[in-house]
Protein backbone atom coordinates (compact mmCIF):
# COMPACT_ATOMS: atom_id res chain seq x y z
CA UNK A 1 0.00 0.00 0.00
CA UNK A 2 2.76 2.32 0.68
CA UNK A 3 4.96 1.41 -1.92
CA UNK A 4 2.09 1.94 -4.30
CA UNK A 5 1.48 5.55 -2.37
CA UNK A 6 5.26 6.44 -3.37
CA UNK A 7 5.27 5.37 -7.39
CA UNK A 8 1.85 7.28 -7.39
CA UNK A 9 3.82 10.77 -5.71
CA UNK A 10 6.81 9.84 -8.49
CA UNK A 11 4.12 9.76 -11.13
CA UNK A 12 2.46 12.83 -10.38
CA UNK A 13 6.06 14.62 -9.37
CA UNK A 14 4.91 15.14 -6.04
CA UNK A 15 9.10 14.76 -5.22
CA UNK A 16 8.91 16.76 -2.36
CA UNK A 17 6.53 15.29 -0.51
CA UNK A 18 7.55 11.88 -1.31
CA UNK A 19 11.01 13.16 0.55
CA UNK A 20 9.41 14.34 2.81
CA UNK A 21 7.20 11.06 3.75
CA UNK A 22 9.99 8.98 3.84
CA UNK A 23 11.71 11.29 6.47
CA UNK A 24 8.81 11.12 8.91
CA UNK A 25 8.66 7.21 8.10
CA UNK A 26 11.96 6.53 8.54
CA UNK A 27 12.27 8.83 11.72
CA UNK A 28 8.96 8.53 13.42
CA UNK A 29 9.77 9.82 16.77
CA UNK A 30 10.22 13.20 15.90
CA UNK A 31 6.86 13.38 14.72
CA UNK A 32 5.04 11.95 17.13
CA UNK A 33 3.48 14.48 19.20
CA UNK A 34 2.33 16.53 15.88
CA UNK A 35 -1.02 16.15 14.97
CA UNK A 36 -2.21 14.67 10.95
CA UNK A 37 -3.18 18.34 10.12
CA UNK A 38 0.51 19.42 10.96
CA UNK A 39 2.29 16.47 9.25
CA UNK A 40 0.35 17.04 6.50
CA UNK A 41 1.59 20.73 6.23
CA UNK A 42 5.43 19.87 6.78
CA UNK A 43 4.97 17.67 3.28
CA UNK A 44 3.11 20.56 2.00
CA UNK A 45 6.17 22.73 2.68
CA UNK A 46 8.27 20.16 1.72
CA UNK A 47 6.80 20.05 -1.74
CA UNK A 48 6.34 24.11 -2.25
CA UNK A 49 10.61 24.35 -1.11
CA UNK A 50 11.39 21.69 -3.54
CA UNK A 51 8.98 22.87 -6.54
CA UNK A 52 10.49 26.71 -5.77
CA UNK A 53 14.52 25.10 -5.65
CA UNK A 54 14.11 23.21 -8.96
CA UNK A 55 12.63 26.36 -10.46
CA UNK A 56 15.55 28.71 -9.63
CA UNK A 57 17.49 25.56 -10.73
CA UNK A 58 16.23 25.85 -14.36
CA UNK A 59 16.16 29.80 -14.26
CA UNK A 60 20.07 29.93 -12.81
CA UNK A 61 20.67 27.57 -16.05
CA UNK A 62 18.47 29.19 -18.43
CA UNK A 63 20.48 32.76 -17.32
CA UNK A 64 23.58 31.61 -18.75
CA UNK A 65 25.58 34.09 -16.37
CA UNK A 66 29.30 33.85 -17.03
CA UNK A 67 30.19 34.35 -13.57
CA UNK A 68 27.49 31.41 -12.05
CA UNK A 69 29.10 31.56 -8.18
CA UNK A 70 29.05 35.52 -8.21
CA UNK A 71 27.15 36.43 -5.27
CA UNK A 72 26.37 40.07 -3.64
CA UNK A 73 28.28 38.90 -0.44
CA UNK A 74 31.31 38.59 -2.01
CA UNK A 75 31.29 42.18 -3.34
CA UNK A 76 34.19 44.30 -3.10
CA UNK A 77 33.67 47.48 -1.69
CA UNK A 78 37.39 48.70 -1.19
CA UNK A 79 37.56 52.92 -1.29
CA UNK A 80 39.75 52.45 -4.92
CA UNK A 81 36.42 51.55 -6.61
CA UNK A 82 34.52 53.79 -5.73
CA UNK A 83 31.59 51.60 -5.29
CA UNK A 84 28.60 53.35 -3.38
CA UNK A 85 27.43 50.34 -0.77
CA UNK A 86 24.14 51.63 -0.36
CA UNK A 87 23.18 51.86 -3.70
CA UNK A 88 24.10 47.84 -3.97
CA UNK A 89 22.19 47.51 -0.42
CA UNK A 90 19.10 49.39 -2.11
CA UNK A 91 19.46 47.54 -4.98
CA UNK A 92 19.57 43.86 -3.57
CA UNK A 93 15.76 44.68 -2.79
CA UNK A 94 14.59 44.39 -6.40
CA UNK A 95 12.74 47.80 -6.22
CA UNK A 96 14.35 48.16 -9.70
CA UNK A 97 13.28 45.03 -11.08
CA UNK A 98 9.43 46.24 -9.81
CA UNK A 99 9.40 49.25 -11.49
CA UNK A 100 11.41 48.19 -14.81
CA UNK A 101 14.16 50.81 -14.15
CA UNK A 102 17.80 50.03 -15.89
CA UNK A 103 21.00 49.53 -14.57
CA UNK A 104 24.49 51.23 -16.17
CA UNK A 105 27.84 49.71 -15.68
CA UNK A 106 30.58 51.77 -16.66
CA UNK A 107 34.25 51.36 -15.88
CA UNK A 108 37.67 50.33 -17.21
CA UNK A 109 39.00 46.51 -18.52
CA UNK A 110 38.96 44.66 -15.03
CA UNK A 111 37.19 46.84 -12.91
CA UNK A 112 34.82 44.17 -12.16
CA UNK A 113 31.66 45.42 -14.04
CA UNK A 114 30.51 42.01 -15.73
CA UNK A 115 30.67 40.23 -12.41
CA UNK A 116 29.12 42.75 -10.64
CA UNK A 117 26.28 42.44 -12.95
CA UNK A 118 26.61 38.50 -12.51
CA UNK A 119 26.38 39.03 -9.48
CA UNK A 120 23.01 40.99 -9.07
CA UNK A 121 21.60 38.31 -11.61
CA UNK A 122 22.37 35.97 -9.77
CA UNK A 123 20.51 37.55 -6.42
CA UNK A 124 17.60 38.42 -8.84
CA UNK A 125 17.26 34.89 -10.20
CA UNK A 126 17.21 33.45 -6.23
CA UNK A 127 14.72 36.08 -5.62
CA UNK A 128 12.09 34.59 -8.10
CA UNK A 129 13.00 36.92 -11.53
CA UNK A 130 14.26 35.81 -14.60
CA UNK A 131 17.44 36.93 -16.44
CA UNK A 132 19.57 36.29 -19.24
CA UNK A 133 23.21 37.61 -19.64
CA UNK A 134 24.51 38.16 -23.09
CA UNK A 135 27.50 39.58 -24.83
CA UNK A 136 26.75 42.52 -27.23
CA UNK A 137 28.81 40.77 -30.40
CA UNK A 138 26.84 37.57 -29.16
CA UNK A 139 23.09 39.19 -29.43
CA UNK A 140 24.16 40.45 -32.84
CA UNK A 141 25.49 37.02 -33.97
CA UNK A 142 22.32 35.39 -33.22
CA UNK A 143 20.05 38.32 -34.02
CA UNK A 144 21.36 38.13 -37.42
CA UNK A 145 21.04 33.94 -37.36
CA UNK A 146 17.74 34.13 -36.24
CA UNK A 147 16.45 36.96 -39.08
CA UNK A 148 18.16 34.32 -41.56
CA UNK A 149 16.59 31.66 -39.98
CA UNK A 150 13.18 33.11 -40.52
CA UNK A 151 13.06 33.16 -36.43
CA UNK A 152 13.49 36.65 -35.51
CA UNK A 153 10.28 37.31 -34.22
CA UNK A 154 10.03 33.90 -31.84
CA UNK A 155 13.17 35.47 -30.74
CA UNK A 156 13.10 38.79 -29.79
CA UNK A 157 9.87 37.50 -27.96
CA UNK A 158 12.25 35.63 -25.98
CA UNK A 159 14.78 38.23 -25.43
CA UNK A 160 11.40 40.55 -24.03
CA UNK A 161 10.40 37.67 -21.90
CA UNK A 162 12.93 38.05 -19.38
CA UNK A 163 12.70 40.07 -16.47
CA UNK A 164 16.14 41.13 -16.47
CA UNK A 165 18.53 41.23 -19.75
CA UNK A 166 22.40 41.79 -19.13
CA UNK A 167 23.73 43.40 -22.11
CA UNK A 168 27.40 43.17 -21.87
CA UNK A 169 30.71 44.96 -23.45
CA UNK A 170 28.53 47.88 -25.14
CA UNK A 171 31.36 49.57 -27.40
CA UNK A 172 33.63 46.74 -27.88
CA UNK A 173 32.67 46.17 -31.50
CA UNK A 174 31.56 48.98 -34.13
CA UNK A 175 28.03 48.61 -34.50
CA UNK A 176 26.62 49.37 -38.10
CA UNK A 177 23.45 51.55 -38.68
CA UNK A 178 21.60 48.45 -38.94
CA UNK A 179 22.92 47.19 -35.83
CA UNK A 180 22.19 50.14 -34.40
CA UNK A 181 18.69 49.40 -35.52
CA UNK A 182 18.35 46.29 -34.43
CA UNK A 183 19.66 46.67 -31.32
CA UNK A 184 17.17 49.57 -29.96
CA UNK A 185 14.05 47.45 -31.43
CA UNK A 186 15.77 44.81 -28.66
CA UNK A 187 15.68 47.50 -26.07
CA UNK A 188 12.09 48.85 -27.42
CA UNK A 189 10.87 45.50 -27.12
CA UNK A 190 11.87 45.08 -22.94
CA UNK A 191 10.54 49.06 -22.57
CA UNK A 192 8.03 48.50 -20.58
CA UNK A 193 8.63 44.44 -19.60
CA UNK A 194 12.26 44.26 -17.59
CA UNK A 195 14.95 45.96 -16.75
CA UNK A 196 18.33 45.89 -18.75
CA UNK A 197 21.65 46.19 -17.07
CA UNK A 198 24.29 47.31 -20.02
CA UNK A 199 27.83 47.25 -18.66
CA UNK A 200 30.52 49.11 -20.85
CA UNK A 201 34.09 49.94 -20.90
CA UNK A 202 32.60 53.66 -22.41
CA UNK A 203 31.91 56.60 -20.20
CA UNK A 204 28.00 57.06 -20.54
CA UNK A 205 28.95 60.81 -22.35
CA UNK A 206 31.15 58.98 -25.02
CA UNK A 207 27.88 57.10 -26.18
CA UNK A 208 26.23 59.44 -28.63
CA UNK A 209 29.03 59.53 -30.48
CA UNK A 210 29.67 55.49 -30.59
CA UNK A 211 26.19 54.91 -31.93
CA UNK A 212 27.48 57.40 -34.87
CA UNK A 213 23.37 58.20 -36.48
CA UNK A 214 22.15 60.70 -34.37
CA UNK A 215 18.37 59.66 -34.44
CA UNK A 216 18.91 56.16 -32.62
CA UNK A 217 21.63 57.30 -30.38
CA UNK A 218 18.82 59.37 -29.30
CA UNK A 219 16.06 56.64 -29.32
CA UNK A 220 18.84 54.62 -27.40
CA UNK A 221 19.87 56.69 -24.81
CA UNK A 222 16.11 57.88 -24.08
CA UNK A 223 15.38 54.29 -23.38
CA UNK A 224 18.30 53.24 -21.33
CA UNK A 225 19.28 56.13 -19.64
CA UNK A 226 16.40 58.22 -18.44
CA UNK A 227 15.48 55.80 -15.38
CA UNK A 228 18.90 54.19 -15.06
CA UNK A 229 21.11 53.80 -11.94
CA UNK A 230 24.27 54.33 -12.66
CA UNK A 231 27.68 52.48 -11.28
CA UNK A 232 31.08 54.04 -12.44
CA UNK A 233 33.49 51.15 -11.26
CA UNK A 234 36.83 53.16 -10.82
CA UNK A 235 40.94 52.11 -9.91
CA UNK A 236 43.16 49.34 -11.29
CA UNK A 237 41.82 45.80 -13.00
CA UNK A 238 40.94 43.71 -10.43
CA UNK A 239 42.88 40.93 -12.24
CA UNK A 240 46.01 42.60 -11.96
CA UNK A 241 45.22 42.65 -7.72
CA UNK A 242 44.45 39.36 -7.31
CA UNK A 243 47.40 38.58 -9.55
CA UNK A 244 49.03 40.75 -6.92
CA UNK A 245 47.78 38.74 -4.10
CA UNK A 246 48.67 35.38 -5.19
CA UNK A 247 52.27 36.31 -6.32
CA UNK A 248 52.69 37.82 -2.57
CA UNK A 249 51.28 34.83 -1.07
CA UNK A 250 55.10 32.73 -2.25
Amino acid sequence: MLNHTLEQMTDLRLHGMKTGLIEQMEQPALFLDRSFEERFTLLIDKEVMERKNRRIKYMLRNARLKYRDAEMSDIDYHSARDLDKKLIQSLSHNDWLDHYHNLIITGPTGTGKTWLANALANHAVISGYSAHYIRISTLMAELALKRAEGDYLKWLKKMKSFRLLILDDLGLMALSTEQTQELLEVIEARNTTGSLIVTSQLPIEEWYAYFKNPTLADAIMDRLIHNAYKINLKGESMRKIKNSVTLSDF
